[in-house]
């Protein structure tokens, strides 16, 4: 399946891994790996986390509070990542995002 960031997702990243840099050299490059990490398990087993609001599932990232929302597309063979956002965010926010 092909997999596809949404530049809003895009940002979200990028803008997380600017704040975890700016923490702690090395922790924006650790943390970008495992978002890497989680987009390869959505990528090989998309079904394999929980459904959510209007078909969206959503993969934790492994020693971050943030997760990885994205949308299977099994009619166009692709998975659309709608964001990687802090688990603590208004999930509004996902709701705009995934409106058709």
């Amino acid at each position: 399946m092909v997999l596809r960031l949404r530049p809003e997702a895009r940002l979200d990243l990028e803008a997380a891994v600017r704040w975890y840099e700016a923490q702690e050299q090395g922790l924006g490059q650790h943390f970008l790996d495992q978002v890497r990490l989680a987009l390869r398990r959505i990528r090989s087993n998309p079904e394999a986390f929980p459904a959510g609001y209007r078909g969206t599932r959503r993969a934790l990232i492994r020693r971050f509070p943030y997760g990885v929302i994205y949308l299977p597309v099994p009619e166009q063979g692709s998975i659309v990542v709608l964001a990687v956002l802090h688990c603590g965010r208004d999930p509004k926010l996902l709701r705009q995002r995934s409106k058709p």
